[in-house]
């Protein structure tokens, strides 16, 4: 097998975070450091990530955390601040977050150990589709919401067309739901600061048609059957 989608079999990460830890030289097999992800792992050959022994993982997880502020979305932290694996209470330590929201937005994070399951949601190829509600200053004019659905440019990228709507314009302020295709870091938040705007408060509210629902901050479920079948086979 090979070492990147063995690493991602053992809940250690996605496929795509296991070649930068072996890129990294980050990864041992039978005690010396390998850098090509593409590398056959043998049966009975010992793989040490970061230090951390691994096999393949018996039984896919599959949850859904609904992420507070201040809680950094990775395994661990050379900084030391809180991870969003603290709030899983130990009970399911062989899972990883897939993909990222930054450290002030809130709302939905999927956590797994199926690696080809990350690598589904999170591979740009694929397109899985984000929502988000944003709470944003000032007035979203037409011609504003008109370029974010066009696109616009966030320091060098031009994002792709995005799905825009206004649940609510107050005097000074405004709440709306976009969903994107793509995920750059902040895309979000660089998006309305190009119109002017800037986010007051973030949150993901669904990924593809997998929605947050009704669950509460720092609190996390098991996914459905239908939901799980719904991004892989979406």
């Amino acid at each position: 097998m090979r070492l990147n989608k063995y690493i991602a079999q053992a809940g250690i990460a996605s496929r795509r975070k296991a070649d930068e830890l072996i890129i990294a030289k980050k990864v041992k097999v039978d005690g010396e450091f390998v850098t090509e992800p593409f590398f056959d792992v043998a049966e009975g050959q010992k793989v040490v990530v970061e230090g951390r022994s691994t096999e393949p993982a018996a039984k896919k997880v599959y949850l859904i955390l609904n992420k507070p502020k201040g809680y950094i979305t990775t395994t661990s932290d050379e900084k030391g601040r809180p991870t969003v694996m603290d709030l899983t209470g130990g009970a399911h330590e062989h899972v990883f977050p897939v993909g990222r929201l930054d450290g002030q937005t809130t709302g939905l994070l999927i956590m797994t150990n199926d690696g080809d399951f990350a690598y589904k949601l999170t591979h740009p190829g694929h397109e899985v589709t984000k929502t988000y509600r944003a709470y944003v200053s000032g007035v979203l004019s037409k011609e504003k919401i008109a370029r974010l659905r066009k696109g616009v440019d966030i320091g060098g990228y031009v994002t792709a067309p995005a799905a825009v709507e206004i649940v609510k314009q107050n005097a000074h302020s405004a709440i709306v739901e976009i969903r994107l295709s793509e995920g750059k870091n902040r895309q979000v938040r660089k998006m309305f600061a190009s119109i002017g705007c800037r986010v007051m408060e973030l949150e993901r509210i669904a990924v593809g048609g997998v929605y947050l629902g009704r669950l509460k901050q720092g609190h996390i479920r098991k996914m459905t059957r239908k939901e799980i079948e719904l991004l892989r086979d979406g």
